[in-house]
């Protein structure tokens, strides 16, 4: 996938200029992070990484992410609502992971206790690779959803700027003009707005559920300003906050610091790390509450990688989507080849398989935030060691998505610049509110482009390992 710049790269002095115009075009733009050694303060901040230049995307593989966005928002809505699916997927999963199964726990008590929640709030993202495997056509195929703290929706709002004012200084104005018009903050404080607005309380206030550490506090503040904009009140508050300030009424309004919350937007609470049994005492009461959660606790588990391999059953997408044989379609076209571990002949075969030949595979746990997938030799390694207990059910096998590498610079604060061969990763974000049983919003409400080099296997952009990116498409 060739772009029209590529003589570029080989122009020492103009890459130096470039770059140096870029950085200070990331600081204008509010490209931003805080630093690792003053994570909690914005006295010193420095860009966020990203590429020098956009990459190249196949127009076709990239309008085919936008055209399946809301059927995969209406897919993670109906299996959150789908009590006998998730209790049947999960049930070996959660006799070996504790982190799935105290998050089921709580999804069990809420809806024994009956739900007090009736507005319904999904801000997801669906990640993509292209794979150009076995010499084809590049094909896009999904790497997960994200249905818990989606990043980077706001920094991806402010990318695209940068690489148009780099294209210029590299005489490429035309290109610049053609790079899209992105703004996934936006879309994603609209979802929020329209459910706070459902809940019906306009004195109630946004709460930003958010961590101890906070390095990426611009990309959240970037949604933050465009509902202020709005003038809906936003705070934001740990789990330890909401144990020592939090308290439900009679009728389970959620109150923070004497605050009533209609929204809770979580930018933490998807890995083992974020919780000590106090956390898990202040995410129940969160999930007990009316407030509108986002997720709430069913569309977490939605998002988890056992769900992700079921779905690829045969006439699963038919039972979860009844009389949506298009949008089932749409959604299979974008699966890898996924395998289950579960205990039995199918698992033992799949097992065998991998062991043998594990350069074919990825060894997903269930767990979100980058830098958790194994592959290779050490895939091969952890796989020997459970392939006879209960203990590989807490995985999944994906075939290893295989894409077509290119040349770029990967802009890093006080790291060399230098060429690197790279690979990419498309997301697209989509947002949708529910109020009962009726769907009253659907979009995609945005995309984000990262990039790594090759020799990353897995990690994103807050794991430090990807940068961020402007699609450029051919």
């Amino acid at each position: 996938m060739a772009v029209p710049w590529e003589d570029a790269l080989r122009d020492e002095p103009a890459i130096r200029e470039a770059a140096s115009v870029a950085v200070d075009a990331a600081l204008l733009e509010g490209v931003l992070m805080r630093t690792e050694g003053e994570p909690n303060a914005s006295d010193v901040v420095n860009y966020a990484p990203f590429t020098l230049l956009p990459s190249a995307v196949p127009r076709a593989l990239f309008q085919q992410a936008y055209a399946v966005q809301q059927d995969f928002n209406l897919l993670v809505d109906a299996i959150s609502q789908n009590k006998e699916f998730l209790e049947q997927t999960l049930a070996s999963t959660i006799k070996v992971d504790d982190f799935t199964a105290r998050l089921f726990k709580i999804h069990t008590q809420v809806l024994e206790e009956g739900l007090a929640q009736s507005v319904f709030l999904g801000i997801n993202r669906s990640d993509y690779m292209f794979d150009c495997g076995l010499g084809r056509q590049p094909a896009l195929k999904q790497i997960e959803i994200n249905t818990i703290a989606a990043s980077f929706g706001g920094l991806a709002s402010r990318t695209a700027a940068v690489h148009g004012q780099v294209l210029k200084v590299l005489g490429r104005s035309e290109e610049a003009s053609r790079l899209l018009p992105n703004d996934p903050a936006k879309g994603l404080a609209l979802g929020i707005a329209r459910a706070w607005e459902l809940y019906g309380s306009p004195k109630a206030v946004v709460m930003f559920l958010v961590e101890e550490v906070q390095r990426n506090i611009f990309d959240q503040r970037c949604v933050e300003n465009e509902l202020w904009n709005r003038d809906i009140r936003v705070i934001r508050k740990r789990f330890r906050d909401v144990l020592a300030m939090g308290s439900l009424d009679d009728a389970r309004r959620l109150y923070v610091d004497g605050q009533e919350v209609a929204v809770v937007y979580y930018r933490e609470g998807y890995v083992p790390k974020n919780y000590d049994q106090q956390n898990w005492e202040a995410r129940l009461l969160l999930e007990r509450s009316m407030a509108v959660k986002c997720p709430d606790i069913a569309t977490q588990l939605a998002g988890t990688k056992k769900v992700q391999q079921e779905l690829s059953r045969p006439g699963m997408l038919e039972r979860l989507l009844p009389g949506c044989a298009q949008a089932a379609a749409r959604i299979r076209a974008t699966f890898a080849g996924l395998y289950s571990l579960d205990m039995g002949e199918e698992g033992d075969r799949i097992a065998a398989v991998a062991i043998a030949e594990p350069d074919r595979f990825v060894l997903k746990p269930q767990r979100e935030g980058g830098g958790n997938n194994l592959y290779g030799e050490e895939l091969r390694q952890v796989l020997e060691k459970v392939k006879d207990s209960p203990e590989r059910t807490s995985y999944i096998l994906m075939d290893k998505i295989k894409p077509q590498p290119s040349m770029n610079y990967l802009l890093r604060a006080h790291s060399p610049l230098q060429v690197s061969e790279c690979i990419s990763e498309l997301g697209i974000f989509g947002v949708y509110v529910r109020q009962g049983k009726e769907l009253v919003m659907n979009e995609a409400a945005g995309h984000l482009l990262r990039t790594k080099a090759v020799e990353h296997a897995d990690g994103g952009v807050a794991a430090g390992v990807a940068v961020l990116d402007t699609p450029y498409l051919v």
